[in-house]
This record gives structure tokens, C-alpha cells and sequence, in this order.
């Protein structure tokens, strides 16, 4: 289904074919923040040329395929496509745990950012799109019902505009990871964030096998 030029609604998996290129910009909308307790909904991927692709997961009792989508599932496994995220600490560990799948290869924009700016405490994806890039995001339906059974017009395009920006976003980060001589600690960081995502849907959140607390 397309909603217009650049968002195409698609029911339960990408369509046969589609080539998003090397590098893919992923986001999730869930129930909530749980990844146990919380569905997943909705998967936006864009290859940064304009265009969203959103995946709606409905579960059988909405009509839907639940977690019956093999053509999502090979993108976001595939290791020669890197996946761009923007907290992808949460998003990986709700793909992993919705789809039975490890995602990867990652690049968080989210950490980039907290490595490089470290003058501010503001790392949020709205925030940083208007610092580095002069683009304004909508949150109004940031905490809608992503549950539904029919997605709104509004909530399409507040999902799509979080995939649009992120390659863009990326090379802003990128430059500056180089400049502050972060780049390859940026990557191991990446590089964990699956191991990190799994230990989270295992619990160890709290404690944290990191932490020096006895």
C-alpha cells in the first residue's frame, strides 16, 4: 500500500524483490518500552533516498501473520547489510525477541552521538536532527496506540520521519567520531550491541554484570 511518494505500508512482511541497498535505517514502534511484556508493531526501514518502508506486525487476532515475515527477518539478519538505528540498544533487543532472529550488523546514532557530543545531555533523535541537521520532528504521536488495528495517517508519517533522516544523521556523526578520533571505539560499541540486546531480554538489566556493585 502506498500512502504516498515516499511511505509504503506494507501488511506483515517486505515485499519480494525489494532491494534497500547496504546500509538500511531500522526503527520499531511497540506497546511500550517492555520487550517481554510489549508488542512489536510496526518496523521502519528507509535506504536514504527519500522513501519509508513500514512493516505492520498484527498479530493473529487482528488478521494478521504475527512474526511470519521472511523477507524482514533475511534483511535484518543479513551480515552484509548494516542496520542504522537510533537507540538500537531497545530496537534490537525487540526485533531479536519478537522475530527469533540476531540483528546485525548495527550502527547506533544514539551512541555515535553521546561519544562526540559531550557538551550537551541532549542525545534524542528530534533534538539532534534539529542541531545537525536543521530538520524538525513531529513527537506528537510518539506514545499513540501502536496496537491498532488500522494505523493512522499521521501515525504513518511520524514512523516514516524517523527513518528518513538517519543516513543524513549518520554522516554528520560520522565525520565528527573521525575528527574526535572515536570511530573505532564507536564500532566495538556497535559491534556489542547484539550480545548487549540479548543480555537485556535475559534480564541483566538489573544487576548489571558490569556494574562494580557487589
Amino acid at each position: 500500500m502506498s500512502l504516498s511518494p515516499r511511505i509504503h505500508l506494507h501488511d506483515g512482511d517486505l515485499p519480494d524483490g525489494l532491494d534497500l541497498g547496504s546500509v538500511v535505517a531500522v526503527d520499531t514502534e511497540a506497546m511500550g518500552l517492555n520487550p517481554h511484556r510489549d508488542r512489536l508493531c510496526l518496523v521502519q526501514l528507509s535506504a536514504g533516498d527519500g522513501q519509508a518502508h513500514l512493516v505492520q506486525i498484527r498479530s493473529e487476532r487482528l488478521g494478521g501473520r504475527g512474526a511470519d515475515s521472511p523477507n524482514l527477518k533475511a534483511l535484518l539478519s543479513d551480515p552484509a547489510v548494516t542496520k542504522l538505528m537510533h537507540f538500537a540498544r531497545f530496537d534490537v533487543a525487540l526485533l531479536q525477541h519478537a522475530l527469533g532472529i540476531t540483528v546485525g550488523p548495527t550502527i547506533c546514532t544514539k551512541i555515535a552521538a553521546r561519544l562526540v557530543r559531550t557538551f550537551t545531555s541532549y542525545h534524542g533523535l528530534a533534538h539532534l536532527c534539529r542541531e545537525l541537521l536543521g530538520v524538525e520532528l513531529a513527537k506528537q504521536q510518539q506514545t499513540s496506540d501502536w496496537g491498532a488495528r488500522t494505523l493512522s495517517r499521521e501515525q504513518l508519517n511520524y514512523a516514516a520521519s524517523d527513518v528518513l533522516h538517519l543516513h543524513a544523521l549518520w554522516d554528520k556523526l560520522e565525520a565528527l567520531l573521525v575528527r574526535e578520533d572515536r570511530r573505532e571505539i564507536a564500532q566495538a560499541c556497535f559491534d556489542f550491541l547484539s550480545a548487549r540486546a540479548r543480555l537485556d531480554i535475559l534480564g541483566y538489566e538489573d544487576p548489571d554484570i558490569f556494574s562494580h556493585r557487589a
